[in-house]
């Protein structure tokens, strides 16, 4: 499984389908020959499109935790890893293509106190676990 870096590869990926949802959590595919869009002349915009986005044919993943819902830096990291260790696991399950999870909704300030607590972690693994399981069913 190959991780998306760079701001066309998740842009490409957004522009892409929705497969699956949950509460907090959406997850985008997109077939690995997704073109980045043309921002306008010059010569940054050549080089991208003479670069494909996707060089290896495996599967890609992101994951996308925005500051609006995620305040603090160690939330943001902690839901990151969750996603990264959950989707290892289905990589075998999925087609090649480019894939993003992205964070829809905060977590409850009231309800997980602590910024990192096991409690937060564990609600983000299980809904992810069902976001995975259910983007692997999808068509």
């Amino acid at each position: 499984m190959q991780r998306l870096q760079t701001r066309p590869q998740f842009q490409a990926v957004l522009a892409g389908a929705i497969v699956a949802k949950t509460t907090h959590f959406a997850l985008h595919r997109n077939a690995l020959g997704a073109r980045p869009e043309q921002t306008g002349p010059g010569k940054l915009a050549d080089v991208l499109a003479a670069k494909p986005l996707f060089p290896i044919q495996d599967v890609w993943l992101g994951a996308m935790v925005p500051k609006r819902w995620a305040k603090r830096a160690v939330t943001r990291n902690a839901i990151k890893r969750q996603i990264y260790t959950v989707s290892a696991d289905f990589s075998h399950q999925y087609p090649q293509a480019a894939y993003v999870v992205r964070l829809r909704r905060d977590f409850s300030r009231t309800e997980f106190i602590s910024a990192s607590s096991e409690q937060l972690k564990l609600a983000v693994r299980t809904e992810v676990l069902a976001l995975m399981q259910a983007g692997a069913k999808a068509p």
